[in-house]
């Protein structure tokens, strides 16, 4: 029995670490055992380097909330408060957990007779009783801030790389020689470090306040996750500092706008909003479809062919452009049934324009409790 058990798991790690798969033709995985240069080439053994550094990146996060962020929150003035905890009731409980959390006319008035009390005094708990389960504000700003910091340094650490790096002036460097790439230190740290920020994400998920797009959050971490890590174990590495870098670029600008909200610095918000939208689209509808998808389609097709990881890895990159126009989508969207809107609500005032866009930016903003924008945002125009 246990020779048979032997024998099936090999086989099984024979097809998971299969050369047919994961390598062009005429390579194997003894040919990249070479040292090469720097840090030799990548092997899925590195990606264990990632967990413990992950959980000191998780460290580093809870020093950096408690000592830096929350300070920066209350000098801008959010209040470090608990929210307006709900008088238990057991029957409103149950039909709030149970049954909805926004009960329409016909059910309160029936509560109201079921306990005697008044309608507006239920409508009052049922409104504590969800503001109970949204994170406080300080908190919010906390985490925005940890990102903001992080995706900040690390698009400066990653532009600062990749100017000196020749794939990013000429694409086809990407597969030039490959997969005989080897890896500098640079490149390594570069790629572990963004490995290791989503693993701590993953990881914080579990001990942050709950948030009702988790499980969606946890997806996209994991689909994250994942993507960096095949791209490193078949030596994708210099097209995925590309994409990176390139979604890093919108990523810190998102977060710093989410501070000004935070902080009610609305013009301040919505000036970062609109430098945010303009590089989203331009990276993700511009620059990662003509620059990042040409190269993984057709240049890397001329130098080594297709095998069956490039499919795999193309059509990854595929989907997630599938993901950059309907996010775009979304956000022109509610854009422009919150500008809709603004011509109604905004009558007799002065500039209705300003006070369209700062309906719609509170709206896109505080629908964001999980910061995942792209999630929330569709939550956001649902609603």
């Amino acid at each position: 029995m246990a020779s048979a058990a032997a024998g099936a798991l090999g086989l099984l790690w024979g097809w998971l670490w299969s050369e047919r798969f994961w390598l062009p033709q005429n390579v194997s995985w003894a040919d990249l055992e070479g040292p090469g240069d720097g840090y030799g080439y990548p092997r899925a053994r590195h990606i264990l380097s990632v967990f413990p550094l992950a959980a000191g990146l998780f460290s580093v996060r809870l020093l950096f909330e408690r000592f830096i962020a929350k300070p920066c929150a209350l000098h801008v003035g959010i209040e470090d408060s608990d929210p307006h905890l709900a008088q238990p009731n057991a029957i409103l409980e149950k039909v709030f957990i149970s049954i909805t959390k926004y009960p329409d006319e016909k059910r309160l008035e029936g509560l109201s007779k079921q306990l005697d009390c008044d309608v507006r005094k239920i409508q009052r708990w049922f409104r504590h009783r969800r503001n109970q389960d949204k994170p406080p504000t300080l908190t919010k700003f906390c985490e925005s801030m940890w990102r903001f910091t992080f995706y900040l340094c690390v698009f400066c650490y990653g532009i600062r790389f990749l100017w000196s790096s020749p794939w990013f002036w000429d694409t086809r460097q990407c597969w030039h020689s490959y997969p005989y790439q080897p890896l500098t230190r640079e490149l390594y740290y570069y790629y572990i470090m963004e490995l290791a920020f989503y693993w701590s994400l993953m990881f914080s998920q579990f001990i942050d306040i709950k948030r009702k797009d988790f499980l969606i959050m946890f997806v996209h971490h994991l689909a994250t996750i994942g993507l960096i890590t095949f791209s490193y174990i078949n030596n994708m590495v210099r097209v995925g500092t590309l994409v990176l870098c390139l979604h890093d670029a919108s990523d810190f600008l998102l977060e710093a706008a989410k501070l000004a909200n935070y902080a009610k610095y609305q013009r301040l918000c919505d000036t970062l909003f609109v430098i945010f939208s303009a590089v989203f689209m331009v990276t993700r509808l511009g620059i990662y479809p003509f620059w990042i998808l040409n190269t993984t389609l057709f240049e890397s097709w001329e130098m080594i062919g297709p095998y069956p990881s490039w499919w795999l890895f193309n059509g990854l990159l595929l989907i997630l452009q599938v993901l950059h126009v309907i996010w775009s989508y979304l956000i022109a969207r509610i854009a422009f049934k919150a500008l809709i809107r603004g011509k109604v609500t905004c009558q007799g005032r002065i500039r209705p324009r300003l006070c369209t866009l700062h309906s719609f930016l509170t709206s896109f903003f505080f629908s964001m409790p999980g910061g995942n924008w792209t999630v929330s945002s569709l939550a956001c125009f649902q609603r």
